[in-house]
């Protein structure tokens, strides 16, 4: 019982803080519907959803060496293959990758190249 009560609020953290809290909070207004559609219903390749347009980020890319690489703050990052959103059209005219900061460190949860059709 005493090691549950330890562990529970270490659990409840991570589920929180892992939880992606998408919200519009207006700046996006003036987006088209069908876009902003788009953004609500990309899903990853595991079928998880990627969030919303405040969630994505419109990106430039390169390739090397057969991977995809975003820039996140500045810095050059790989796109794990477990990201890449292959065949989901993309209205957007850019590529879009999601991510989140955790302990410090940048995880790629999707990525939609600019010419994903």
């Amino acid at each position: 019982m005493r090691t549950l009560l330890q562990v529970l609020p270490l659990a409840m953290t991570a589920a929180f803080t892992s939880a992606a809290v998408a919200f519009d909070n207006g700046r996006y207004d003036d987006t088209p519907a069908d876009i902003r559609a788009w953004f609500r219903n990309v899903l990853a390749p595991n079928g998880l959803p990627c969030c919303d347009i405040s969630d994505g980020h419109r990106t430039d890319y390169d390739m090397r060496n057969g991977a995809y690489w975003v820039p996140v703050d500045g810095k050059w990052m790989i796109v794990p293959e477990r990201a890449v959103i292959r065949g989901a059209r993309n209205p957007v005219g850019q590529a879009v990758v999601w991510y989140v900061r955790r302990q410090g460190s940048v995880v790629i949860s999707c990525f939609v190249p600019a010419d994903a059709v």
